[in-house]
């Protein structure tokens, strides 16, 4: 039986699967897909309890929306792309995994846009305004960033809406969206409004140029009592409270690391390795993004630790360039991106031969496939555990101690 918070757009988004099934049901099936995937390589006495999302509705501190319509030449839509659709759109204002403040920008932006008669990219034709609207908000301080992505198009609006006199004190179409959305009634702050320019072909969401309408281009979020700032395009954990969660089992998993050294690869923003130098000697993190790797460095200020340090560049690079200078681990945590590890950086990650390794996934597929081989270097599963971080999806977080036999 379906939960009764049921998503009025479920059957027609392609974003949720899982939102006719109540709660329990959904963490059941994901399970159960995880314990198939590992059962070569974990029996039964090293499964536990899965862990449920603090939060099953308004949990997602992050959405993309697209700008484009729901059928050919149809009124402007916002929001996600239809189930088994590349180019229909649908408008999402009721949905339930974001609270009442992306509702209300989602609607209002809308109506602001739709009104006016701007355009939104039309991908095969190479032209028109509109693109992406991203919001981000931080559960903990409640700031809200919001970021709106349109091509270069959108000044010949502006030159439309100041001569036609429709804004209030004859402002530009920017100005007045940036004044609309001040004057909503959020439960939220605006942390900032950012336009960013993207005339590129590819439909993603990426800036070729970013000006701030309004206030900064970041914001604060804080996790077990670290703050950390996010910047448009930061990794961190679309749900706050789940991470909580997430990274208490990896420092739990971890074990006693005072006085031992942590590698921390695919470090992202360095959460983790924040939340493990509060008790290690030190901690190395690893990250191929640069700007993640500049906000860990800056995040680690914030936070006052001196004992973890951050690298950027390609996992299995840094490690064979620069090994000898980073010295040698006791404990490695691996929290790859959903398509697991490269075969390279993976063996030479093995050539370290540490006790303990902690393997955080997001794709069980990729866990199962780079646990073949693990265990053939010699390592066996101690401990598993799934954590949900995006109730109503097929998808779900997996932990694993992995220890060396």
């Amino acid at each position: 039986m379906a939960d009764n918070n049921i998503c009025p757009h479920f059957g027609r988004c392609g974003g949720c699967s899982y939102q006719d099934k109540e709660y329990g049901a959904q963490l059941s099936l994901k399970e159960e897909k995880v314990r198939e995937l590992l059962a070569p390589y974990a029996d039964e006495s090293v499964w536990e309890k899965a862990v449920s999302s603090p939060l099953i509705y308004g949990y997602r501190n992050k959405m993309e929306f697209s700008f484009g319509d729901d059928k050919k030449d149809g009124p402007l839509t916002l929001g996600l792309h239809q189930k088994k659709s590349f180019y229909n759109v649908i408008t999402v204002d009721g949905c339930n995994i974001v609270d009442e403040d992306y509702r209300l920008i989602i609607s209002e932006t809308l109506k602001y846009f739709g009104s006016r008669g701007v355009s939104y990219y039309h991908k095969r034709r190479g032209s028109g305004a509109l693109r992406h609207l991203v919001i981000r908000k931080a559960l903990k301080t409640g700031e809200i960033l919001v970021c709106l992505v349109t091509t270069s198009d959108i000044y010949g609006y502006e030159k439309d809406v100041t001569k036609a006199g429709v804004l209030p004190h004859n402002c530009g179409l920017l100005e007045g969206y940036r004044e609309m959305l001040l004057g909503l009634p959020l439960r939220g702050g605006i942390a900032g409004i950012l336009h960013m320019e993207n005339n590129l072909p590819a439909d993603t969401v990426q800036s070729q140029k970013t000006t701030a309408l309004y206030g900064k281009e970041y914001f604060f979020e804080e996790l077990l009592g670290l703050k950390f700032k996010i910047t448009p395009f930061s990794f961190f954990q679309t749900n706050s409270s789940g991470a909580e969660k997430l990274y208490e089992t990896v420092r739990e998993y971890c074990g006693d690391i005072s006085g031992q050294k942590v590698f921390d690869l695919y470090s992202g923003t360095g959460t983790i390795a924040q939340l493990l130098a509060a008790v290690a000697h030190d901690v190395t993190g690893v990250e191929i993004v640069e700007e993640a790797v500049n906000a860990a460095r800056e995040n680690a200020g914030l936070n006052g630790l001196s004992n973890c340090s951050f690298i950027a560049g390609d996992v299995f690079k840094v490690l064979s360039e620069a090994g000898e200078t980073m010295g040698l681990p006791d404990v490695i945590v691996l929290d790859p991106p959903r398509e697991g590890m490269t075969a390279k950086a993976l063996s030479k990650i093995l050539s370290y031969e540490v006790p303990r390794l902690v393997y955080v996934s997001c794709k069980p597929e990729s866990l199962a496939r780079d646990m073949e081989t693990i265990a053939a270097h010699g390592y066996r599963i101690e401990r598993i555990r799934c954590v949900d971080m995006f109730p109503w999806t097929r998808h779900v977080e997996t932990v694993t101690l992995i220890t060396r036999a």
